[in-house]
């Protein structure tokens, strides 16, 4: 039988930042945003997780990232969903010049 090879060390794996593995829990304990937050950032399309059978949300290490920079223009700049939604617009078009 072959030898499995698992992460070099704990904490190394090797998962794509763009794929679905946390929980909306997950990422409200990690990140410390209300679930109403993740609701409400879906049902206003600015962040679309993927979603589970059981209809459960799924989010990506850089939807979590970009969760963490919309959570803090909520908290700390006061800025509303509209305005998160040009903020975000304006830094992709800068991005894509």
């Amino acid at each position: 039988m072959g030898k499995k090879t698992g992460p070099k060390s704990c904490g190394e794996f090797d998962i794509d930042p763009d794929d679905p593995v946390l929980t909306s829990g997950v990422v409200c304990d990690i990140l410390e945003i209300p679930v109403w937050v993740l609701k409400q950032l879906d049902r206003e399309k600015i962040i679309s997780p993927r979603r589970r059978k059981g209809r459960g949300r799924l989010y990506s290490h850089s939807e979590a990232k970009k969760l963490y920079y919309i959570w803090y223009l909520m908290r700390e700049r006061k800025v509303k969903a509209d305005g998160i939604k040009v903020i975000l617009e304006m830094e992709e078009a800068m991005k894509d010049r």
